[in-house]
């Protein structure tokens, strides 16, 4: 077997373990962060369990860090007190990124871990079947239920041979990225092997696995190996190693090679991460701002990378150097060694540990401006600004970029043999005073939740049944990512907790007569392209729709979380029949979408759809499992749950 099939073995519950099967999982580690944690502990609430049931499960408060007004603040008391209470552990604000904080601290060999956020599988470059889902699934999770999902498929990505000096695992994961593109892992495991996973540091492994995620993977996997035994031993947690690996000989459903000595520095061109291109081919493209951090990006040795360059050098007037430690850990070393004074007296702003500029929370760019950034997501309005322009690159390259005010490889700035002592270190700062315990069980009862005035129950759906009849509200290309359907950033990250108040910022970015159009037509239907729902875990982006009328999704694919988590809000995700598209249909048309064969049969469930102004007709498919079709008809996974107990 190979390693994800022996991880899927030992944790079945439920299902054969046959790809396109439906499995259930035990889960043993949940992981929140506190922008779509939120309503995973509101829904916990709602279940009436005194504690979790996972053998470990953290809170990390990393994203919405911007304290604009009480909305936050009043998020992250109730986290903290949620933790205490129900056995939750809490890293709190100012501790790191959760994906950083958790590989460091908590993952395990062997282990399963579900989060509410698209890039935990950060977590496989230990070994864990490590996977992103919504928050009502991983508030399941929490109260004992199994995680239900497709067995994927395993793709071996085999690497062979050695980085070139300055060459680092961002250019790979973009490389990788680029072969696979935005869609080309869905339903995939990407499982690493091959001779060069001897020399990979976990943090290396850890970029490659964190944007995985880029091409719709359901996670990636490395094996447990010395290099693992080494990271665990640095993080005083050399007990918890386990080795682990396929078995010799073990076939793969599919298997692509990638020799590390043919890579070259690499950049995603705007505004998908899969517009990989070798930076030597974008040199001169004047840039105004570089970002240096986010999970992708800012270990030990990424960080040490850049500030070796911009050592003795100051970036131009036009530039704007932005630099996220990551961690309190790396934060910590940096200013033991002296690390942060190159950033600083290079002119870089240090942001404090967190995701920010990443999921735009600060540090937008200029009105149609060019930023570098080490994380790994472009779409389009992202960082803030609708009209800018952001390529993605790894540390080398974007601390190139900040000295020169233009896209250039490192070499053109620095002899890159310089950068190639540079590594991971012998033992990391180890402190682990910024994650709050819980309490024990003999004073929980005592705990208090605290509630701010912002945060409300979660809206619970009506069962679904009968014909569709409703308008389309928006009608949208290919690629459409959660970022554009529930736009984050400090304005509206602070309304997760109250679905009503963020429901007015539903596509507001692109289309901002959203709102008053879904609220118009009462019952509405979006109609899109391929990969529907591409990017972040945030199931706002079905929920925020349904809250506002939208009964269903008609596209030619979905990303797999997005999908699960539209059935998990009670809206019936379609996928046009061969031949058609969205093209067939056009806002403001009446649709009447009525079932011809029944949901959780042998066969896909087949709809037909009439355009009522016209007459005319065309199919669409929803291949719903008999659990989610109980699902879908309870009115979404809350109602479900509720209905079970």
């Amino acid at each position: 077997m190979n390693l994800t099939e022996k991880i899927i073995s030992a944790h079945l519950i439920q299902g054969e373990a046959k790809e396109g099967n439906e499995i259930a999982l035990a889960i043993d580690q949940t992981l929140t962060q506190d922008a779509l944690g939120m309503l995973a502990y509101i829904a916990f609430e709602s279940f009436g369990i005194s504690q979790v049931k996972t053998q470990c499960s953290v809170s990390y408060l990393d994203h919405n860090m911007v304290y604009l007004d009480h909305r936050n603040p009043d998020d992250h008391a109730y986290l903290i007190s949620m933790g205490k209470k129900y056995g939750i552990r809490v890293s709190r604000p100012g501790n790191g990124i959760c994906h950083l904080v958790h590989c460091g601290r908590f993952a395990l060999p062997g282990r399963t871990l579900l989060g509410t956020d698209s890039h935990t599988p950060t977590s496989g470059a230990l070994g864990m079947l490590a996977l992103g889902a919504g928050g009502i699934d991983v508030a399941a999770a929490m109260a004992g239920e199994p995680f239900y999902l497709k067995m994927p498929r395993v793709v071996g990505v085999r690497l062979t041979g050695s980085f070139k000096p300055g060459v680092g695992a961002k250019d790979l994961a973009l490389a990788i990225a680029g072969h696979f593109t935005v869609k080309g892992g869905t339903g995939c495991v990407l499982e690493y092997t091959g001779p060069a996973l001897g020399h990979l540091t976990v943090p290396q492994r850890m970029t490659l696995a964190n944007m995985g995620a880029e091409t719709g993977a359901t996670s990636s996997i490395f094996p447990s190996d010395e290099q693992t035994r080494i990271y665990l031993k640095a993080q005083g947690r050399e007990a918890d190693f386990l080795p682990l690996a396929a078995d010799p000989g073990t076939e793969y459903d599919q298997m692509v090679e990638f020799d590390l000595g043919e890579v070259d520095f690499m950049a995603a061109k705007p505004s998908q991460p899969d517009r990989v291109t070798p930076v030597r081919e974008l040199r001169g493209i004047p840039v105004n701002q570089v970002y240096i951090g986010s999970c992708t990006n800012s270990s030990y040795s990424d960080l040490k990378t850049a500030a070796r360059i911009l050592r003795g050098r100051t970036v131009p007037d036009h530039v704007s150097l932005v630099v996220s430690p990551g961690s309190r850990q790396n934060y910590q070393m940096m200013l033991e060694e002296g690390v942060l004074s190159d950033f600083v007296l290079a002119g870089a702003r240090i942001l404090e540990c967190g995701c920010g500029p990443c999921v735009g929370m600060g540090q937008a760019v200029q009105s149609g401006g060019v930023s570098v950034r080490t994380s790994n997501r472009n779409f389009k309005g992202r960082c803030g600004t609708t009209d800018a322009s952001v390529y993605l690159a790894g540390p080398a390259v974007a601390a190139a970029a900040a000295v020169t005010g233009y896209l250039c490889p490192p070499d053109e700035v620095i002899s890159l043999e310089e950068l190639a002592g540079i590594g991971e270190p012998e033992a990391y700062f180890v402190d682990d005073a910024m994650i709050a315990q819980p309490v024990g069980p003999e004073g929980r009862d005592q705990v208090k939740v605290v509630r701010g005035p912002s945060i409300r129950p979660i809206p619970v759906g009506t069962p679904q049944l009968g014909e569709i009849r409703a308008r389309v509200v928006k009608k949208l290309g290919d690629n459409v990512s959660t970022d554009e359907i529930a736009p984050t950033g400090p304005e509206y990250g602070a309304l997760r907790s109250n679905v009503p108040e963020a429901a007015k910022t539903a596509f507001i970015r692109s289309d901002p007569g959203f709102y008053g159009r879904a609220l118009e037509y009462g019952s509405s239907v979006i109609v899109a392209g391929e990969n529907y729902g591409q990017g972040s875990s945030r199931e706002h982006a079905a929920l925020l729709p349904a809250y506002l009328g939208v009964r269903a999704v008609i596209a030619r694919s979905f990303a797999r979380i997005h999908r699960t988590n539209l059935i998990n809000f009670g809206v019936l995700p379609l996928v046009f029949a061969e031949g058609s598209g969205p093209e067939l249909a056009e806002e403001g048309q009446e649709l009447v979408i009525r079932k011809k064969i029944g949901i959780g049969e042998t066969s896909d469930a087949w709809y037909t759809i009439t355009i009522c102004s016209t007459g005319k007709t065309f199919e669409a498919t929803a291949s719903l499992t008999e659990r989610e079709g109980e699902i879908y008809a309870a009115g979404g996974l809350l109602s479900f749950i509720k209905g079970k107990s």
